[in-house]
């Protein structure tokens, strides 16, 4: 991990976005910038942190350790996402950066005492949680759908849906969307509980139908945003 000081300079990323002034200039007074290279470890599991950090820029996954040793997946931070647990207790799940990482990092204590005497962080902060819960269910939703293709799809509705803020990965042109996947296709079948040769099968599926274009590995242009929610909420059937 590199550290690289305050970072009173750099552009000011949600959940932290219309605080007071005095929560902000407090915030900013403690923040340092960290950076991980991909692949290195942020957090372990059950390891009490030492920070809350907020992604500005890269991706974290998250991975959760199971009883048969398997390390899956469990979901993605992009910019803008808090990480790190608030408060009492070690966080149960392993941080890891899927790509290289720069993030704003607030020693624990210091925050915890600013949260305890500002209401506009701690609805910022629970805010957050609001937002991490919603997106779980919908995770929940799509990687039960017992058809790759439509976990896919439910995968590039949820990038449009949460990720349009975050490092240029959503971006719009007239009546289509063009995403970048911001993670490995051996990454993104962790995560949908597939293998990456399914992944390229379900993309190039749902280009033979034309929901999408595959514009590079990485770049998806969407260009029926309804077909893919459709399919990321039907049944088998």
């Amino acid at each position: 991990m590199r550290n690289k000081g305050n970072s009173g300079d750099h552009k000011w990323f949600p959940p932290f976005t219309g605080l007071e002034a005095e929560t902000v200039a407090a915030l900013k007074a403690m923040l340092r910038r960290v950076s991980y290279t991909a692949g290195q470890i942020v957090f372990n599991e059950r390891e009490k942190s030492e920070f809350v950090g907020v992604v500005e820029s890269g991706v974290l996954r998250i991975q959760k350790t199971l009883v048969d040793g398997r390390y899956p997946i469990v979901g993605l931070l992009v910019e803008g996402d808090i990480f790190g647990r608030v408060f009492d207790g070690a966080t149960e799940f392993g941080i890891e950066a899927a790509t290289d990482v720069w993030a704003f990092a607030f020693p624990h204590e210091p925050f915890e005492a600013l949260l305890k005497r500002s209401p506009d962080l701690d609805r910022a902060v629970l805010r957050n949680a609001l937002n991490e819960l919603d997106r779980a269910r919908d995770w929940m939703i799509i990687v039960s759908n017992p058809k790759i293709i439509n976990r896919v799809a439910g995968f590039l509705v949820i990038m449009c849906r949460y990720w349009g803020r975050g490092d240029h990965l959503v971006q719009s042109y007239h009546s289509r969307i063009e995403v970048t996947i911001p993670v490995s296709r051996l990454d993104l079948a962790h995560l949908l509980g597939t293998s990456p040769e399914s992944i390229s099968r379900a993309l190039h599926a749902l280009a033979d139908i034309g929901d999408i274009e595959i514009k590079a590995p990485d770049r998806i242009l969407i260009g029926n945003a309804d077909a893919l929610a459709a399919k990321a909420g039907e049944e088998e059937r």
